[in-house]
């Protein structure tokens, strides 16, 4: 079973990434795989709204970028971890890009997400937490996936790169996060 994950941070190596790498080493060591999808410096188009992957049923956006490749990843994974760091009080528009899409391809051809697991996980400096956490549970909740929690929301406080490995808190959370993940798919298994 696969555990896909998206980076929507511009910064592959920054504190989106070590966040990730903490649920997913968890996952790892339940036996779980894990892949990530790193969408910063991708050139990724936003949903247009135009039906077309309505008219394709084929899982596919008719834009054709990055974005497919992941979908259909997205379509085999057992499950979904989304990273993003905060701009603005939001995600990055590359999460959006991702969620739209995503979200626009699963409700226009069967619901391929429907009843899979999903995390949100997000980092800021000092606020706009909450909103986007909220951003990315969305899609879970209108893609009917199950929203995996933790004992805290599934944050981190960072600024500089590496700096959210300082956060012992984050660091704990996440751990319990790719826990709680590894529990429910086996679960789901049974």
């Amino acid at each position: 079973m696969t555990v896909l994950a998206v980076n929507g941070s511009p910064r592959k190596g920054g504190n989106t990434s070590v966040m990730l790498g903490w649920v997913l080493a968890e996952l790892e060591k339940e036996g779980f795989k894990t892949e990530t999808f790193h969408v910063g410096g991708l050139e990724v188009k936003g949903c247009k709204a135009c039906n077309g992957c309505a008219k394709k049923k084929d899982y596919s956006c008719v834009q054709d970028d990055a974005i497919n490749g992941f979908i259909r990843k997205a379509k085999d994974a057992e499950a979904l971890v989304i990273g993003s760091p905060v701009y603005f009080a939001d995600i990055t528009p590359e999460t959006k890009c991702v969620i739209d899409r995503l979200g626009f391809v699963d409700l226009n051809n069967g619901n391929l997400l429907r009843r899979k697991p999903g995390a949100a996980v997000v980092v800021a400096r000092r606020a706009g937490h909450v909103h986007s956490y909220d951003s990315v549970n969305h899609l879970f909740g209108i893609t009917q996936m199950i929203t995996v929690g933790s004992r805290y929301w599934n944050l981190g406080v960072a600024l500089k790169p590496g700096e959210v490995n300082e956060d012992r808190e984050a660091q704990e959370t996440m751990s319990l996060l790719g826990s709680n993940m590894a529990w429910l798919l086996k679960k789901l298994k049974d």
